[in-house]
């Protein structure tokens, strides 16, 4: 089988991630990856931030502040659960897409290439040994994080990529049947 397919049909999301994480060389390969993402017209939607070590404990506290100026109901262990996130892997890559005014590229669009460059970002690590897992929840699209990051009111965190080594036993996949997807014209 061709080693990039292998990769896309392999690449899977793993819960328990640990050290090492990728050198800074490995994440410019990522980085590259994901900037040849799908981008009608070249508007570049997407920019990154990344986060580790103490970036860790600083993404803790506007978890928990947007939490509490924020969601309703908040009991004691939903708030340890939001300050506790961040560190379930050493690195995590958040996804801003920012909309650009563009008369053919809808922001709509913009968001989507920014979810394939997440994509390229997950499977460029995963051909390099790594692991990672997207989440979003309530703290993706969610104004209140787009300020605590410093984003301007055209860009939107979409989500989170968090990657380090896989640590424990990989999950199996599914078999999938592709006819229950696919509808054929012609």
């Amino acid at each position: 089988m061709n080693k990039a397919l292998k990769n896309i049909l392999e690449r899977n999301s793993h819960r328990n991630l640990t050290d090492p994480i990728p050198s800074k060389d490995e994440m410019e390969q990522v980085y590259q990856a994901a900037l040849r993402a799908p981008d009608h017209a070249w508007v570049r939607p997407s920019s990154f931030i990344q986060v580790s070590g103490e970036g860790l404990k600083k993404l803790s506290d506007i978890f928990v502040e947007v939490a509490e100026e924020s969601f309703e109901n908040l009991t004691d262990d939903i708030l340890e659960k939001y300050r506790n996130a961040p560190f379930r892997a050493p690195l995590i890559v958040v996804l801003v897409s920012t909309k650009k005014d563009h008369p053919k590229v809808p922001g709509i669009e913009q968001i989507i290439s920014t979810g394939t460059a997440g994509q390229n970002i997950m499977l460029a690590l995963n051909a390099l040994g790594y692991g990672a897992i997207w989440r979003t929840g309530r703290f993706a699209f969610n104004e209140k994080i787009s300020e605590k990051f410093g984003l301007s009111n055209k860009q939107t965190v979409i989500g989170y990529i968090y990657i380090g080594t896989p640590k424990g036993k990989k999950k199996s996949l599914p078999e999938m049947n592709t006819d229950d997807y696919i509808s054929v014209w012609g």
